[in-house]
């Protein structure tokens, strides 16, 4: 049975959206996810209304950064919401720089969620290169912060690139739709992103609405505990208050 504070939570969580979008009430925990598009946003104002995390883009193919990411990454530290950084990977690029692209911009901290790959193309043309080239910047990110990176993506492309090569990493899948996802094979997901044209106070535009697969307990869990001292995490460690 659902405890009141979680009810709580999730009634919070609904009455704060100025448009109706159906909501999973069977999981309690409520995010979203933002980049430039969104501007900016009032962090205190949407934790207020129930968000328990956020992931933000930060990096796109070998050279573009999200121009929003170190302002809503800061902003989101100081809010006390749970935060993630995606990459926008482009299979036909080379991984490794793509990789490097975003361990160069993203210093992630213990506590945080782990990094994201975010791989949407479902109709490349060799499925095996692709995976190859996946699991290149997978590899290459792991090592960098000790930790499984998240794979987000959608239903096509889980079931022809994700399933049964990736088994180990969370999974983070896109389906708007009132009906959760059902990745077969007893395989539960991690993150479900069930619309993407939410209204909430302290963001203008729309935004992308997610719900985790667990407790509070276990999403603290789930972010990283034992980031390695390396020149590399000194290397991309810009800022000592970022």
């Amino acid at each position: 049975m659902r405890s009141s504070t979680a009810l709580a939570g999730i009634l919070l969580f609904l009455v704060a959206c100025q448009q109706f979008v159906t909501k999973p009430l069977a999981y309690e925990i409520h995010g979203i996810d933002v980049s430039h598009f969104q501007g900016k946003v009032d962090w205190p104002v949407v934790k207020d209304q129930g968000v328990s995390f956020a992931f933000i883009k930060a990096t796109e193919g070998l050279e573009h950064s999200d121009t929003m990411f170190y302002t809503h990454w800061k902003a989101l530290k100081l809010a006390d919401i749970k935060r993630g950084a995606y990459h926008f990977f482009i299979p036909h690029l080379d991984p490794a720089l793509q990789a490097e692209n975003f361990m160069i911009n993203v210093s992630l901290q213990n506590g945080d969620l782990p990094p994201v790959l975010d791989m949407e193309v479902t109709d490349y043309p060799d499925p095996q290169d692709l995976v190859d080239r996946m699991q290149i910047w997978l590899d290459l990110v792991s090592v960098a912060y000790n930790t499984k990176p998240i794979i987000y993506t959608n239903l096509k492309a889980y079931f022809r690139f994700v399933a049964g090569r990736f088994d180990e990493y969370p999974i983070w899948i896109a389906r708007y739709n009132e009906k959760a996802p059902d990745l077969g094979n007893k395989k539960s997901w991690n993150f479900w992103q069930y619309a993407n044209n939410g209204r909430i106070k302290g963001i203008k535009q729309p935004v992308d609405f997610n719900a985790f697969n667990g407790s509070h307990q276990q999403l603290e869990s789930l972010c990283l505990k034992n980031l390695p001292s390396s020149e590399l995490m000194e290397l991309v460690r810009r800022n000592e208050n970022y």
